[in-house]
Order: C-alpha cells, then sequence, then structure tokens
C-alpha cells in the first residue's frame, strides 16, 4: 500500500478516473490532475467526440497518459466494466472522482419515478457502487475517491427535492465511507455553489438574486474546484471525511 503523505506527494505515475469528465467541470479536473502528473481515464455518456478530443490533447502533452472511456452510469454492470477496462489499460487505479451528474428541478406535484431513478442513481448510486468497483486497487494504492457534492445538499433549492435529498446522502455517503475506508483510502467531498450556469441558462433576475447572496460576489470558475479537488489528492495527506464548499462563501451568506 503507498499512501501518499505530504512528504511524497506527488501524481506521476498515478492514475485517476473522473466521470463526467468531457465537459465542463469534470474536464476541467481531468486537466488540473494530468497537469499535475497523472494519468487520466476521461468517463463518458454520451459526449463522444468532446470525451475523445479531451483524451487526444491531454495523450498529445505526454503519450500513452489519458484516454476516454464509456458507461452508462445507471447500469451497475457497466459500472464494474469501466472500472475493470481502466485497471486494464492503466495498469493501477489511486483516485477516483465522482463529479458525473443529473440536475434538473422534480417538484413534488409532478415528479416521476424515472426522474428519482435518474437523479439518485447518478449522484448517489453510482458513486457507491464505483467506490465497491474500485474498492481493490484503491486499498492496494492507498488511494483516495472525491465526490462531488453540492451547497444544496444541506441549504434546499426550490422545486428540486430528490437532486437535494441525492446530494445530501452522497455528502453521508462521503463521511461514512471515510470512517470505513481509513486508514487505506481517504474520501472526501467538495461542494460546489455558482461556478457555471445551466447548459440552458437562467434569467437575469435570478442570476442577479445568486450573485447577491455570495459575499464575494462573483462567480466562481471550474479552476476553483479542479484546484481543490487536486489539493484534496496530492496535497491533504491528514484529510479525510472532509466536505469542502467551493462557493465565494455563499453557504454561509444567504
Amino acid at each position: 500500500m503507498e499512501l501518499m503523505s505530504p512528504a511524497t506527494a506527488n501524481l506521476d505515475g498515478k492514475w485517476a478516473l473522473v466521470t463526467g469528465a468531457a465537459r465542463r467541470v469534470g474536464a476541467s479536473i481531468a486537466r488540473t490532475l494530468h497537469g499535475a502528473g497523472a494519468g487520466v481515464a476521461i468517463h463518458y455518456r454520451g459526449s463522444a467526440a468532446a470525451a475523445e478530443a479531451l483524451a487526444a490533447e491531454l495523450d498529445a502533452q505526454r503519450p500513452g497518459s489519458a484516454f476516454a472511456v464509456q458507461a452508462d452510469l445507471l447500469d451497475a454492470a457497466a459500472l464494474r466494466a469501466m472500472v475493470a477496462s481502466t485497471v486494464a489499460r492503466a495498469g493501477r487505479l489511486d483516485v477516483l472522482v465522482n463529479n458525473a451528474s443529473s440536475f434538473y428541478p422534480t417538484p413534488l406535484a409532478s415528479v416521476t419515478e424515472a426522474q428519482w431513478d435518474d437523479l439518485i442513481g447518478t449522484n448517489l448510486r453510482a458513486p457507491l457502487f464505483l467506490s465497491q468497483a474500485a474498492l481493490p486497487q484503491l486499498r492496494a494504492s492507498g488511494g483516495v475517491i472525491i465526490n462531488l457534492i453540492d451547497i444544496h445538499a444541506t441549504r434546499p433549492l426550490r422545486d428540486h427535492p430528490v437532486y437535494g435529498a441525492a446530494k445530501a446522502a452522497l455528502a453521508m455517503l462521503t463521511r461514512s465511507l471515510a470512517r470505513d475506508l481509513a486508514p487505506d483510502i481517504r474520501v472526501n467531498g467538495v461542494a460546489p455553489g455558482a461556478v457555471l450556469w445551466p447548459d440552458e441558462g437562467l434569467a437575469e433576475g435570478t442570476r442577479e438574486s445568486i450573485l447577491r447572496q455570495i459575499p464575494l460576489r462573483r462567480t466562481g470558475a471550474p479552476e476553483d474546484i479542479a484546484g481543490c479537488v487536486l489539493y484534496l489528492v496530492r496535497d491533504a495527506g491528514y484529510v479525510t471525511g472532509q466536505i469542502i464548499a467551493v462557493d465565494g462563501g455563499r453557504s454561509i451568506g444567504w
């Protein structure tokens, strides 16, 4: 077992699997870990072109250091197969970043079982069973699990009861696994605030309202989240079971 410590923290030769890494925050996490020396497996579900382009970009910088891997996170067998194929290609697995997430409103009057299955499946079930599938490799390498949570795991977002419940459960899963997997594996979480607006956009008034809730009076960038992930992976050898809010102070300001 190769537990990383402040004295030996180095990602050269280590490998990370990042879910939902083709675009947005996931792509920034993959780039940041790769820039720190790690090889990266870039998971995607449907964004094949973006994932393959990112893998080619990173592999051109350091041959043999990146590849894309496809899986539907709602398919338990696909989760196990993805971990197995990642280890087969990389030869090891040191870091699992559970970044992929479904996010959309589910007002109580209209929420469906399919929405429940999707939101719980991507935000909670997949991180649990990916962690299970990766357990032997992570235990052997003294590895790290990072879960992307949300500040709305503790502060409800209107009309998002299922998403909020899933992220709240993921926060507890993070702490539970940190307790259960220590001392071999460290498990931590990152809770983003307003980092990227939704792809479908937001009304100007809604944006202004959110910005008023942020003490730093601005949105963050994907690099802010990626930098926190890097800290928890590489530099925080004595940190486990923690969830760090990267939100410009919003979680204390509204």
